[in-house]
């Protein structure tokens, strides 16, 4: 039986969603409703995608009786809001990254959905790419040895309100930083037993650039982020047999370079629409299909991106943020 969505929000992330989910079998997925504040984006949104019914305000999806998750792609300070609301209507849901603007937040939260006995997961899609399954394997099998090291890099020049102003919750560490930590995590599968950072700020007091090291028991995470340099955009992780490196857009990679050197690819298909606006963004069907599989097996939660590792990861973004000088208004909450 198709699990039935509803989308919060119009933005680019939720149109590359819509078009990615459209390339699941229809008797698996079905996009029912779109939420905006402004109703009449959401009714283009729907006219694009074909969506039945489109509502102004958030509310009235979450009291859509048909809608049976949602996908919340809003802006960082909401999601915890929207989320909230969402799970006291009885929805499932998927949030885009971060869960919430801090770890306090994000812990309300995932209690809340517990204790409803309903389905939350971050939007940590990398995990859910086959090239990161892979890697996991390759792991578990002790192919790479022993991880000692793992150097991420994710840069681009962002002038986007989104990460540059703090009201909206900008800034790095939340934007980017979410995706360096969580690779990080997929290779030491532990908590960092210290952490060391050092940022740039910009004028709003929102980091435009960070370098960290997350120190784990038998080894190191080197973390880099910026909004105004393009950087390598690459993961590489090493062990003590050799190494495996996650090319290029390492957050959402159709390709790796495994321990042999050769490249193994794994292609996406097209969307209905042939447009994306981000980077191999067809494959949000993966991460789609997990909250399908899990909600249709009666599970809360989802191993790949449980709820304690996005606990681990906020609780992580926090301390950057701490050491660094980022502070929003939820932190004072």
């Amino acid at each position: 039986m198709a699990l039935k969505w509803g989308i919060v929000t119009t933005g680019f992330i939720a149109h590359d969603f819509v078009n990615a989910v459209s390339t699941l079998p229809a008797d698996d997925h079905e996009v029912v409703a779109v939420a905006a504040r402004d109703k009449s984006k959401a009714e283009e949104f729907a006219a694009t995608h074909g969506i039945p019914r489109a509502y102004g305000g958030y509310e009235a999806i979450a009291k859509d009786p048909e809608v049976e998750a949602v996908y919340v792609a809003a802006l960082n300070p909401a999601h915890y809001e929207i989320s909230m609301m969402m799970l006291e209507h009885g929805k499932h849901v998927l949030c885009e990254k971060p869960l919430c603007m801090n770890e306090r937040e994000a812990r309300k939260l995932i209690t809340f959905a517990e204790s409803k006995k309903l389905f939350l997961m971050e939007a940590i899609w990398s995990r859910f790419f086959p090239s990161y399954q892979y890697l996991k394997r390759q792991i578990d099998s002790g192919t790479l040895g022993e991880i000692q090291e793992v150097n991420v890099t994710f840069g681009f020049h962002i002038p986007s309100e989104r990460v540059q102003l703090k009201k909206l919750g900008g800034g790095t560490v939340l934007d980017l930083g979410v995706y360096t930590i969580q690779v990080s995590q997929w290779a030491f599968r532990e908590p960092p037993k210290e952490i060391k950072a050092t940022g740039e700020l910009n004028a709003d007091g929102v980091d435009i650039g960070v370098k960290a090291e997350l120190i784990y028991s038998r080894g190191v995470a080197r973390i880099q982020t910026s909004a105004s340099t393009k950087l390598k955009n690459e993961a590489v992780i090493v062990g003590t047999k050799g190494q495996i490196t996650l090319n290029d857009t390492f957050w959402c990679p159709i390709s790796l370079t495994d321990i042999d050197g050769s490249v193994k690819t794994w292609p996406l298909p097209p969307g209905r629409h042939p447009h994306f606006n981000f980077p191999n963004s067809c494959g949000l069907r993966y991460e789609a299909e997990e909250v399908r599989k899990c909600i249709r097996g009666g599970l809360l939660q989802s191993d790949v991106v449980s709820h304690n590792e996005s606990l681990v990861i906020a609780k992580i973004q926090d301390e950057i943020r701490r050491q660094i000088g980022v502070k929003y208004d939820a932190d004072d909450q």
